[in-house]
């Protein structure tokens, strides 16, 4: 089995919230959907494990030349696509790029809220661990064993404003 964390738009310039490393070191692989911001978060991370990476519309400069906009990257024959900016919402748009990249499993940021779908394809958007919109700070999980492809949204901290979900306020307290 391979596990592979998924993250994007953490937007830092310096170090990494340790809940962040802990998930990252027990990973097999770590996707990052862009906007770290900081080649100093690209690089802590890859001091973590193995990392695939896209650069995203909030990254220095240094960042957009060494990453790609988009990247597909096969692990154990499932083929997995990785942009920042898919569309701005989940949906067909998101869909049809998917099946224009030939992929199994799109991740993609830019939105700072997670979403997870499966219709012909995987759809995953992370959201934000540490800059959420309207939502937890979230991680994705992938894990891949025989083929098979089982994605899921992963809390990783506490919200830090009110929001609603499935029409009960989740606010902390």
């Amino acid at each position: 089995m391979t596990k592979i964390i998924v993250m994007s738009d953490t937007h830092l310039e310096r170090s990494l919230p340790e809940k962040l490393v802990e998930l990252a070191k027990g990973a097999d692989l770590i996707l990052h959907a862009g906007d770290f911001v900081d080649k100093e978060v690209y690089d802590s991370l890859a001091d973590l494990g193995r990392v695939e990476a896209v650069c995203g519309n909030a990254d220095s400069p240094e960042l957009k030349m060494l990453l790609p906009e988009r990247k597909v990257i096969d692990v154990d024959g499932v083929r997995i696509g990785l942009v920042h900016m898919a569309s701005h919402s989940s949906g067909p748009g998101t869909e049809m790029l998917a099946r224009e990249m030939e992929v199994d499993v799109l991740v993609y940021g830019h939105l700072h809220r997670p979403l997870l779908e499966r219709n012909n394809k995987l759809l995953i958007c992370p959201g934000s661990p540490t800059v959420p919109r309207m939502s937890p700070p979230t991680v994705a999980e992938i894990e891949i064993k025989d083929g098979k492809v089982i994605g899921r949204i992963m809390p990783v901290g506490e919200p830090t404003c009110d929001y609603i979900r499935y029409g009960q306020s989740l606010a902390k307290k």
